[in-house]
This record gives structure tokens, sequence and C-alpha cells, in this order.
């Protein structure tokens, strides 16, 4: 049995190996990541680029793209005997409420549910304790693979950084909120030429009881189901009525 890994914090990323640490007792695991930092790619594909491979002396494959790259040539190229599950992480820092959206972390495990496996996104709210959160990669791909969940969905899962033994246990959650993004910010470069940075995130809008943002902030483990239909299905009705009118 087959487990496909890949994150997007790079190849190198210490996250990625706890996973790799957590997981081999599970399955024969295959790395394919990206050769460097690709946070905040989404679910971005490398169309105008041929995509190189480096294949590193810890059996790592190293990828010239995207996280979504990686998992779409795994599981189309590279990888013999398909993987029975995909798994994306371990993350730096957490991917809760509206950062979804652009998480390369989430984006790779949702191109292992398009190309028809189940797939689980892991992240730390942290950079400290990857023990912690390679303890629950372990117990959750192994629950996965003994019983698997329904083939619409991905499952992003937080872990506070804490130590283990300071983790209260797990809730289901749904996604918080954030307000918009912080303002742009402006500068020039030594030439002279105008450049700008993304600012921050936006501060967190709603982290009441039940979403993931409450649920790290009390010292659980946060998992919520995402779809990958996007479709607003309560809203056809109402769209339908307002083209008529």
């Amino acid at each position: 049995m087959t487990l496909l890994i890949s994150n997007d914090d790079g190849v190198y990323a210490p996250g990625l190996n706890a996973l790799y640490d957590a997981l081999k007792e599970l399955a024969d695991v295959k790395v394919v990541a990206p050769e460097r930092n690709h946070s905040g790619a989404s679910n971005a594909l490398t169309l105008e680029n041929p995509l190189r491979l480096q294949y590193l002396d810890n059996g790592f494959i190293a990828v010239s793209g995207t996280p979504t790259d990686c998992v779409h040539l795994a599981l189309n190229e590279i990888c013999i005997t398909a993987p029975k599950l995909v798994v994306s992480g371990i993350n730096h820092g957490a991917n809760m409420g509206d950062d979804v959206l652009y998480s390369g972390t989430v984006a790779a495990a949702m191109e292992g549910r398009f190309l028809g496996l189940p797939a689980i996104a892991l992240s730390l709210a942290g950079k400290t304790h990857f023990e912690s959160a390679a303890f629950y990669a372990n117990q959750l791909v192994g629950k996965l693979l003994a019983s698997p969940l329904s083939a619409d969905q991905v499952l992003n899962v937080n872990v506070p950084d804490l130590p283990l033994e300071e983790i209260k246990g797990i809730k289901i959650t749904r996604l918080g909120k954030r307000h918009k993004a912080e303002l742009i910010e402006k500068s020039i470069d030594p030439r002279g030429r105008e450049i700008f940075w993304v600012g921050p995130p936006g501060k967190i809008a709603e982290a009441g009881e039940g979403t993931d943002f409450h649920a790290i902030e009390n010292g659980y483990v946060s998992i919520t189901p995402l779809k990958i239909d996007l479709t607003a299905t309560e809203q056809l009705s109402d769209l339908t009525n307002w083209i008529e009118k």
C-alpha cells in the first residue's frame, strides 16, 4: 500500500520530514514536493513552462512547480502503484477560515481528491511542535485507511502548536472568517522601481464556538470537511427567479 505526500513549504521543510516519519510505519510513502516554498499558491497549475524533477538522496522527489503540479504529476506519471491516499503537510502555520482558498497545502490535497483519491491536509498552527501534528497525522491517516470517508470531501486538519500532552482533543469544526487583508505595502527597489508587498491576512472576524479558530485557540485539534463542489446550491432557485425577471 502506498501513500502520496506533498506540501507547499518545499521539499526541505521540517514539517514534510515529520509527516514522512509519522506515516512510513503505516505504508510505503512516496514524497513528491515543490523544490521551493509555494505558500499561497492555491490550486495553480504550471502551464507555460515544463516541469523538472530532482531525485534527492533521501528518496524524495523535488518538482519545479506548485503543490498542485506535484500531486498531478505524481498521480499521472511518477507513481507506478496508485496511492491509497494523498496527504499534504505538515504546513508551517495554520490554514483556517478564508485562508484555505489560498493555501497550497489544501490545494495539494484537493488535487488528490480531484483525481479520485481520499485526501487530507495537515497544518501546525505555528512552527515548533511538529511532533504533535505528526502524532495526529499518524492517527488520522491510520483511521482513514481502515475506515474511508465519502469521496466528496477533503479533511482540513489544524493542530495547536502545543506539546502533545497539552492538546485537549479533537473538534469537528466549520471554517471561521477573517476581515479583508491588510493594505498592500508599496516600496522602491534599489534601482528606483516601484515594488509591492501583499499585506498580511486580515484579523479574525468570526471565531465563535464551532469554528476552526475557536478550536485552535482553546487547545483542540480542528478537523473541517471541505467540499469540492463550490456550487451555491441554496441560491439556484433565487438566481433562476432573478434572471427571469
